[in-house]
């Protein structure tokens, strides 16, 4: 920045250049290129003393006049400042807040229930929670913001409107449920960061992926085999079996929009897609929506289920499921390449490149041996799944495997807490209040339930639909889509 000094005297007005910085001043003299004005007439130059005049052009270029008194007398000077800096224009920050047209959606849900006349044999909190618990549950599939500010705010309405106690309202985060999940995601960081996940893929792969059915079957097989200690179907994907498929199809000449998906790519997602639901379904801690069908049960028929009691009901239809579905599709929608030598190759590359198992892995191993085995012996050890889940998880934390830091870092997993607090709390209390039992008769009396159904058939076949589209089919279509494979 500099200045222009234009000093006065009785006779003459001499105009320089002045450094802020250095805060100097220097007359130029006519030899040096000065501009030395004479004036005929005394003082036809009237300034006023410590006035301040500033202006501004259309491009911003500020210019400012300011008169001080200089020392010596019968002088003044005249600074004429000049920027040429202009004021960036700062772009407008996108909108972070909720998405409107879902947050409507969600509250006109609500709204409408809450005024439509409340039934005979339904008390009138019970109604109103009805129209909270069903606004949340729009909330949560629309999702206008993450799930659990949805289920927060849902808790909250419930708090403001007196429909529960903020005692009652937050009561399921003592549950032992949402903790089992939460905590089965910190397992799954342990396995992802570890890479133990993609070993134990790589290894099936090594054996079984000579052909493309046996490509199919030891991906199958391999998520099936981590379903139990990563509750969420997206991380199995995205985190490990996603990019694991996309570099066995590009080994195998199946690439995204060259005309070659249909080689194997097309077929190898398809599969995974469709056996993601079958491995998430055949144990407790295999899906979100799992711990949420058993406390639905416990809260209606006052019937426990254990993961080895799920594990036990749905692990031979599961399997027969995880044989069959691949076979079909391979029938179905084949791929035109029957054959896949590069796969086996490729994956013992990785395995070469990986080395032995390290300590951390070999601790992660044994670790969840050790979980699962308590999981399954915990009823005659008198050791229930959650305190299985936290005795592993501080093997993990004492050993370094994992760490309190990433723990915490694990958006998802206290985002899936909170919302799943939420809904046991509201779905607990709708059952005290009498509704699911008053909705379960009306439907049993004008015969919309086959076989005379309990709450428990209702409401089990309505979260695991609900939740399981959400959760566990909507996330790995949109992962696969992405690759355009499908």
């Amino acid at each position: 920045m500099a200045s222009l000094a234009l000093t006065c005297s009785p006779s003459s007005c001499n105009l320089g250049f002045r450094s802020l910085s250095s805060c100097r001043s220097r007359s130029i003299k006519p030899s040096s290129s000065s501009l030395n004005l004479q004036s005929t007439t005394r003082s036809k130059i009237s300034l006023n003393q410590n006035r301040l005049f500033s202006f501004s052009n259309p491009l911003r270029n500020d210019i400012v006049l300011k008169s001080t008194t200089s020392s010596l007398p019968n002088r003044r000077s005249l600074i004429v400042q000049a920027s040429s800096t202009s004021n960036p224009v700062v772009p407008a920050e996108p909108w972070q807040g909720a998405s409107m047209k879902p947050l409507l959606a969600s509250i006109a849900t609500g709204v409408i229930l809450w005024f439509v006349p409340v039934p005979a044999g339904v008390t009138k909190n019970a109604w109103q929670l009805l129209a909270i618990f069903l606004a949340t549950i729009v909330g949560i599939i629309t999702q206008p913001l993450p799930l659990g500010a949805v289920a927060l705010m849902g808790l909250g309405a419930a708090v403001l409107t007196k429909t529960l106690t903020f005692a009652a309202a937050f009561s399921a985060f003592g549950d032992p449920i949402p903790w089992l999940i939460a905590l089965a995601f910190f397992f799954a960081r342990g396995f992802i960061k570890t890479g133990l996940g993609n070993r134990i893929a790589y290894q099936f792969v090594s054996l079984f992926g000579s052909s493309s059915l046996g490509l199919g079957y030891s991906l199958v097989f391999s998520e099936a085999l981590l379903a139990p200690a990563i509750p969420s179907v997206s991380a199995r994907a995205g985190g490990i079996f996603l990019p694991l498929v996309k570099s066995l199809c590009v080994a195998c000449g199946s690439n995204v929009g060259d005309g070659t998906e249909r080689k194997l790519g097309s077929w190898l997602m398809l599969t995974c897609f469709q056996t993601s639901v079958i491995s998430s379904s055949m144990f407790l801690t295999a899906m979100a929506a799992n711990p949420l069908s058993a406390n639905l049960t416990m809260n209606t028929i006052q019937q426990n289920i254990s993961w080895t009691l799920w594990a036990k009901a749905a692990f031979v239809p599961g399997l027969v499921s995880l044989i069959v579905v691949p076979f079909l599709l391979y029938i179905i929608y084949p791929p035109t390449v029957k054959s896949s030598p590069d796969a086996p190759k490729l994956a013992k590359e990785k395995l070469a490149k990986m080395g032995p198992m390290t300590k951390n892995e070999t601790i992660m191993a044994v670790t969840l041996l050790l979980t699962v085995g308590l999981w399954i012996f915990g009823g005659a050890l008198k050791v229930d799944a959650v305190t299985a889940a936290i005795l592993g998880l501080s093997v993990l934390l004492t050993t370094g495997v994992v760490t309190w830091k990433e723990c915490l870092g694990e958006a998802v997993a206290w985002d899936t807490l909170t919302w799943f607090a939420a809904l046991i709390a509201m779905a607990g209390y709708l059952n005290k209040y009498g509704l699911i039992s008053w909705f379960s008769e009306t439907v049993v009396k004008v015969g919309l339930v086959f076989h005379g159904s309990c709450p428990l058939e209702f409401w089990f076949c309505s979260t695991f639909t609900l939740t399981t589209f959400s959760q566990v089919e909507l996330p790995t279509l949109v992962l696969c889509s992405q690759h355009s494979y499908l």
